[in-house]
């Protein structure tokens, strides 16, 4: 039976076994005043409807939090006084949902040249750390490093709200989504408790997301881990927390060590409307690999070492040729799905592989070279 080529470049799979890393971090109180996100922002006095400090419903979250939390009730109006309003975060919020990109509309800026050297040098400069996290999680360090140049450029790009700006606005001011704000903005105050800084401080996503890795506070106290031993977690400046804890998560979120990410599939032609009819938004639900290849759907690679779990069926829009659209089709493995965790998105997923296997690629090829 003729079968449906898949002639993508990057046919490869996952680096087999390689380890881990730890998960998110915090700041350090010594270097809160000292570090670019603690710089205190020029702000001017807010109007009535967005004084935080005098809305009742936010005194009644301040109370709550007193009684539940052991916070000193002064101290959080105090917070939530020094608290402005930020109305472009809500704009982003409410803008129109539009459909999303194609993989070749999105994949470029993730795997330029330049991101790909960037992700290089950084393998390289942060080797010792980055081989510790995985004979400790047991997730490559291509994986890591691709994770945080997806994410923030490798740490360029770490955004200019005030976390604690950020969270209110959504948590009091973004009724559709203000039960998840108001469920995080706790877990700010609680991280910046345990971290010893002002919640004052710390800079980051429009949506509340901190560090090189962004994680959300929920993630950061839940994942985040001390990987160079000082007492604290920073995921702003200690690259060994921020590896560790980028690690940790995806160790957590049930990382299988060797086992693939993605690998080229091949669908019988008469399969092919079968197995689109399966697709999602581009991915399918998972099933058992058996099921898949008693459908016409099978793995065109053979992996170092098979997937253990269910599997499912990913479809990456290629650019048109000659006007024809184009197509290529991929087993999603377990450890495809818990990059996913960090992102839903299965582009941000697909883009994170493909990044990793760039910079392994191009690393070892230096090394061929020397």
């Amino acid at each position: 039976m003729p079968r449906t080529a898949v002639p993508f470049a990057a046919r490869i799979v996952s680096i087999a076994c390689v380890a881990a890393l730890a998960n998110l971090v915090a700041v350090d109180a010594r270097a809160a005043d000292k570090a670019p996100h603690a710089k205190p922002s020029r702000v001017t006095a807010p109007d009535a409807a967005h004084d935080y400090g005098r809305r009742p419903d936010v005194r009644a979250f301040v109370d709550e939090l007193a009684a539940e939390q052991g916070f000193a009730k002064g101290d959080l109006l105090q917070w939530f006084a020094a608290a402005r309003y930020q109305p472009k975060i809500v704009a982003a919020m409410e803008r129109p949902i539009v459909a999303p990109p194609k993989w070749f509309e999105y994949a470029p800026q993730f795997l330029s040249a330049e991101r790909i050297d960037g992700g290089v040098n950084y393998l390289r400069a942060h080797e010792v750390e980055l081989l510790r996290a995985e004979r400790d999680y047991g997730v490559p360090p291509e994986i890591i490093v691709a994770v945080i140049g997806v994410e923030t450029y490798y740490g360029r790009n770490l955004g200019s709200y005030r976390i604690f700006d950020a969270l209110t606005t959504l948590a009091f001011d973004y009724p559709r989504r203000a039960p998840f704000f108001k469920a995080e903005l706790k877990e700010f105050l609680r991280l910046a408790r345990e971290q010893r800084m002002s919640p004052l401080a710390p800079k980051g996503s429009f949506a509340g997301a901190m560090g090189v890795p962004q994680f959300m506070p929920s993630s950061y106290r839940r994942y985040a881990v001390d990987f160079d031993g000082d007492g604290h977690v920073d995921l702003w400046t200690s690259t060994p927390d921020i590896v560790g804890s980028v690690a940790n998560y995806l160790a957590r979120h049930d990382w299988a060590p060797g086992e693939p990410v993605l690998l080229p599939a091949a669908i019988d032609d008469d399969a092919r409307d079968g197995a689109m009819a399966k697709l999602d938004g581009g991915l399918s639900e998972r099933r058992e690999l058996d099921a898949w290849m008693a459908d016409g759907v099978s793995p065109d690679a053979l992996p170092s070492q098979w997937p253990a779990g269910q599997v499912g069926l990913l479809m990456l829009e290629q650019a048109p040729v000659g006007g024809e659209d184009r197509v290529t089709f991929w087993i999603a493995c377990p450890n495809f799905y818990v990059i996913t965790r960090y992102n839903r998105s299965r582009l941000y997923a697909s883009a994170v592989f493909e990044l990793a296997q760039a910079i392994r690629r191009a690393h070892d090829a230096t090394l061929e070279r020397r």
